[in-house]
Parts: structure tokens; C-alpha cells; sequence
């Protein structure tokens, strides 16, 4: 895969024993997905997603009142927080579309 920010991409070819690898515009490494346009909309995306299934899961242990602040916290910062930025190093940051005022 050739990451470039330009809307063509160029065709690279890489032979070992031969063989012709096959160019691809995405693939998943170490759980993280990396596109050819280096852009990490989709990987935050998909992140937000599985920390957003995770805490519906444990939603009864989150947010009862029973528990403490400090318990609720911490099982938050362990069980949720990692799904939710695991790879966050590699992201590309990107000015925002959205004007503040």
C-alpha cells in the first residue's frame, strides 16, 4: 500500500520470488486500520463504536448509584478507555470542519 494524500494514488509493484504483491487501499494491522489516504476517520469511528458496545454492556456496573464515583471511574478507565484509544498515537489530526464561535 502507497499512503499518499493526493486523490491519485501511484501504482507500485513489488515482486518477492516472482510474485506480483497486490496493491490494496486499506487492511487492518495490530487492530488498527490504516487507508492509503493516511485519513483515521474510519478507525476512530470504528473505535467509538466498540467502546460505545462495551459500556452498554457493563452499563449496570457503570452507572449504579450503589458503587462508588471512584469504582465507577476505574472500571472505566480499565475496561472501556483502552478500546476507545488503543492506536490513538497513530491518528492524523485534521482541522476541523465545524467553526466555533
Amino acid at each position: 500500500m502507497v499512503i499518499n494524500r493526493k486523490q491519485e494514488f501511484p501504482k507500485c509493484d513489488i515482486f518477492i520470488n516472482e510474485v506480483n504483491l497486490k496493491q490494496t487501499e486499506k487492511f487492518k494491522y495490530l487492530g488498527i486500520i490504516i487507508l492509503n489516504d493516511g485519513k483515521t476517520n474510519r478507525e476512530i469511528s470504528a473505535r467509538t463504536a466498540q467502546a460505545k458496545i462495551n459500556f452498554q454492556k457493563m452499563k449496570t456496573i457503570l452507572t449504579n448509584k450503589h458503587n462508588s464515583i471512584e469504582t465507577r471511574k476505574r472500571a472505566f478507565q480499565c475496561y472501556i478507555e483502552p478500546l476507545l484509544m488503543y492506536g490513538c498515537e497513530a491518528w492524523t489530526i485534521s482541522q476541523s470542519k465545524f467553526k466555533i464561535s
